[in-house]
């Protein structure tokens, strides 16, 4: 069997690599849409139930996010602050307009 050198398993890493990048970047394309899709069906009067930024807003937020992640990918700073909004907004935002909805929190 044949020793392989580092020239010979650099097309190898290179091809993982970046098969890693566009799996994470497909991954977070798939998270910020759902956020911008699941802030679209909810209603303007539970953002202001729950004492968050207008639904206008968030809807601006996640669909920047979408954007951004597309044009900048996630290398760079603004492609992670677009993660980060998409996060918030599905970590925070919607199980409160969840609660509100169906009546539980102490709304």
């Amino acid at each position: 069997m044949p020793k392989l050198t580092g020239m010979a398993a650099t097309p190898f890493v290179y091809g993982v690599v970046n098969a890693i990048g566009y799996a994470l970047l497909i991954i977070c394309l798939v998270i910020e849409a759902f956020a911008f899709l699941n802030c679209l069906t909810q209603k303007a009067e539970a953002f202001a139930a729950i004492g968050t930024l207008s639904k206008g807003v968030w809807l601006g937020l996640t669909l920047a996010a979408v954007v951004v992640t597309l044009v900048f990918s996630l290398i760079s700073i603004l492609g992670i602050a677009a993660i980060v909004a998409a996060a918030i907004y599905l970590l925070d935002v919607r199980p409160a307009l969840r609660d509100a909805a169906e009546g539980h929190g102490p709304w």
